[in-house]
């Protein structure tokens, strides 16, 4: 009976060791193809909210981290930064809603130097399938009515979901998930706005530049 289970054992270690030196081969093979993977989803992610008649430099490069609690967290958050005929002409900045019904929510908002959102993604969110999901350009284009708007001390009242008497529709059955992300995008342009010069004047130490 020892034996049988000391034989057991020892299949057991070799199927174990077995196992993690392939997933160890298998993420050594395959880090750099995730990492291009990424980078161009985030490539992508950025020519959309801060779209190509903005910009002629790449985004990707231009990579600042940034640490405000204005931005949902206190951890650092990167801020990329366009320019157009070497002039600064538009700011992407990711930031967090803390408040989303299944867990934070990341998102990533662009704005021009007037002040004004060129763009608005969600990045990652848990939210509830057919439902909170709706915020994911894939699901709905709701993300798309921050596009043109901007926020200034005369219109924060109207920085909330209908339901408490702002401009932002919310959802049949789930409005916690869209009063989060109308607070996080408010309160990522109202940073950026405040913050503006200072956030420019910064050195690229994120993204590519460290690469």
């Amino acid at each position: 009976m020892l034996a049988a289970i000391r034989k057991n054992g020892l299949t057991l270690a070799i199927f174990a060791c077995a196992s993690t030196g392939l997933v160890a081969v298998t993420h050594y093979l395959t880090k750099d193809r995730i990492h291009l993977q990424e980078k161009a989803q985030l490539l992508s992610t950025l020519n959309q909210v801060i779209p190509h008649d903005l910009h002629d430099n790449d985004l990707y490069q231009s990579c600042s981290l940034v640490s405000n609690a204005s931005l949902g967290t206190n951890d650092p958050m990167p801020a990329y930064f366009a320019t157009l005929n070497d002039e600064p002409s538009a700011i992407a900045i990711e930031a967090i809603a803390p408040d989303g019904y299944n867990g934070t929510i990341r998102i990533i908002v662009g704005i021009n130097q007037q002040g004004y959102i060129t763009g608005t993604r969600v990045l990652s969110h848990q939210e509830t399938p057919g439902l909170g999901d709706k915020i994911d350009l894939r699901v709905s284009d709701w993300i798309l009515s921050f596009t043109g708007k901007t926020v200034t001390e005369s219109n924060l009242g109207s920085w909330n979901v209908r339901k408490d008497g702002g401009q932002f529709d919310q959802f049949t059955g789930a409005t916690i998930t869209p009063r989060a992300v109308v607070g996080a995008v408010k309160n990522a342009v109202n940073f950026v706005n405040q913050n503006k010069q200072q956030l420019i004047d910064q050195e690229f130490n994120c993204g590519g530049s460290n690469e």
